[in-house]
């Protein structure tokens, strides 16, 4: 069956989708169509709204970056609906702390700066999705129509007459998990991907943590992709409307990562938990492709995404396969991480895959009697409660190390827990680092914020069923196809998924872990995740020792792993 003829699940879903009304595109700062304005600017031709007909006939515009004279060049590729025009800049993110000097006023938000790659030999096109800005149809976000019509751009480009014939596609989150999309329809002519912090099951990993819905990020979303001349998804009410993983939710993420086989550069950070570190992590590890590298790093993705050692090892990869330039790359390990230590502090390590083939997983026991993480179970039982709605309504486990010990990988959180007020209940769990004096030590969070934690979960009870056959001992995976009723007064077994992470800790100090009923960051500014629509009620209660074999299962690299830096 040919592309063209597959069927598609959004075609099955339109019917039933709620809309809403595009903002104009002048409104939103948009210069109006520019087609056939051709500008030279500092030793770069810039074409402007080139018109780019798609299968199905639908006409989108791009911005096309490149030396003027040169001929036999690679592209570089984005598509995204925020805007070519680059409507957004990163002094409307405090925190972000990406240096102005650092991109040109032509980056597209999240995506490569033209000028600079121009300068290196590349062509940039930057395109408006389809429904988005200029570009005609109805806009869909993160669907599968974007992965089709990328198909089309990448062979469209390829064609260029002053195109190699080789495209490659590079950029941050939605930047990140359009190559995903595109990738997967296997377009002959896409010669490299380059995903920086992209989610891959945009179910569990951006829309629903844990079955706990969403629901302050997935408005941002809407605000940012809501330009155009058709109609636009309302993504907050088909948010609230489908709140199991149906095919609805199914629809926004690629079915199969296996059948991506292009070489890729997956790269993403300790911090981006609740959206971008689970998915990139993940995808590398399911990707066929015979050339693939994850790198993992400890600080802010956007700032990170653009200092010059990363620019050096995006030149270096795309230069490999999108110039045929034997360089650094088929040395580079499968996998680098950075192992933290505190705020902007860690080593990078080289590694041979992901999960480290060395961790020593070790169950630690909750004991509710004193608040300690143990390595023995305790033999009597006892509980621990909480307030679920209130502010310091939370319960509190420590483990101090005596020696020195790093945590690298999955972590999960095995607990026995009970409700008398409700036959539901959602848990925000948090891992956080503690110096010798019993301070917390911060990291990186979210590309702004300076107070993150070691790594967070999340669960609603109601979920709780696993998926037995993808599920491992260290990584439990939720089906999410229908809610299990918690028994008020009935202690019930859950396993929560902690999100993967890395951190040191010196002899003396400690991992804490925190399990209450609200979200562990409260932040005001627009682009950050609430979990605003709880179903807690009441009191939650933790059962620990004895039949409750309530632990923490941790992910423990050997002592040798620091002799190898």
């Amino acid at each position: 069956m040919s592309l063209s003829q597959s069927p598609r699940p959004v075609d099955r879903l339109l019917q039933d989708m709620i809309w809403m009304d595009a903002l104009d595109p002048a409104e939103g700062g948009y210069p109006g169509l520019r087609t056939g304005v051709v500008v030279e600017e500092n030793g770069v031709l810039i074409e402007r709204d080139v018109p780019v007909a798609l299968r199905d006939g639908v006409t989108v515009y791009v911005d096309i970056f490149r030396p003027p004279t040169a001929t036999d060049i690679p592209a570089i590729l984005t598509l995204n609906p925020y805007g070519k025009h680059a409507p957004k800049g990163f002094h409307l993110f405090p925190g972000a702390d990406v240096p102005p000097e650092a991109i040109s006023r032509h980056t597209v938000w999240e995506g490569p700066d033209p000028m600079w790659w121009a300068e290196q030999g590349y062509a940039v096109i930057n395109a408006d999705s389809r429904g988005s800005w200029m570009s005609e149809g109805d806009l869909v976000v993160l669907s599968e129509q974007e992965g089709e019509d990328g198909h089309d751009l990448v062979e469209w480009a390829a064609t260029l007459p002053w195109c190699n014939g080789r495209v490659g596609m590079t950029g941050v989150s939605y930047l990140a998990v359009i190559q995903w999309r595109v990738a997967a329809t296997r377009p002959p002519h896409l010669a490299a991907i380059n995903p920086w912090e992209g989610w891959s099951d945009c179910y569990r990993e951006y829309f629903f943590h844990g079955g706990i819905p969403e629901t302050r990020f997935v408005r941002f979303t809407q605000w940012s992709c809501r330009c155009g001349t058709g109609r636009v998804e309302n993504l907050p009410a088909m948010h609230d409307a489908h709140l199991m993983l149906d095919d609805y939710n199914r629809s926004k993420s690629v079915a199969d990562l296996s059948t991506i086989a292009v070489p890729a550069y997956c790269v993403t950070d300790w911090g981006d938990h609740g959206l971008h570190t689970r998915g990139t992590i993940e995808a590398w590890r399911e990707l066929s492709s015979e050339h693939k590298w994850l790198e993992v790093h400890g600080r802010k993705k956007w700032q990170y995404y653009y200092r010059t050692e990363s620019l050096r090892r995006q030149k270096a990869f795309f230069d490999r396969f999108l110039k045929d330039i034997d360089d650094e790359v088929d040395s580079w390990p499968p996998v680098r991480v950075e192992v933290r230590e505190r705020y902007y502090e860690g080593v990078e390590r080289a590694e041979r895959e992901w999960p480290l083939a060395r961790t020593d997983y070790r169950p630690y026991a909750l004991d509710a009697s004193d608040g300690l993480l143990k390595a023995e179970p305790p033999a009597s039982e006892s509980s621990i409660a909480y307030d679920s709605g209130a502010d310091d309504g939370r319960a509190v486990f420590d483990l101090r190390f005596d020696t020195r010990t790093e945590v690298t990988g999955h972590a999960k959180l095995r607990l026995f827990v009970e409700t008398d007020d409700s036959d539901d209940m959602d848990l925000f769990v948090a891992l956080q680092k503690l110096d010798r004096a019993g301070q917390q030590v911060h990291f990186p969070y979210w590309s702004m914020m300076n107070d993150g934690q070691v790594a967070l979960g999340w669960l609603r009870a109601s979920h709780r069923e696993l998926d037995e056959e993808r599920s491992t001992p260290w990584q439990p995976r939720l089906r999410h196809e229908r809610q299990i009723p918690l028994r008020p007064g009935e202690p019930e077994a859950v396993e929560i998924e902690i999100w993967p992470s890395s951190t040191l800790f010196e002899a003396g100090e400690a991992l804490r872990l925190i399990v209450q009923g609200r979200d562990i960051h409260h932040y005001d500014i627009g682009p950050a995740q609430a979990h605003e629509h709880s179903v807690n009620r009441g009191q939650h209660r933790i059962h620990t020792g004895g039949r409750y074999d309530s632990h923490l299962l941790l992910p423990i690299i050997p002592d040798e792993a620091h002799e190898r830096r």
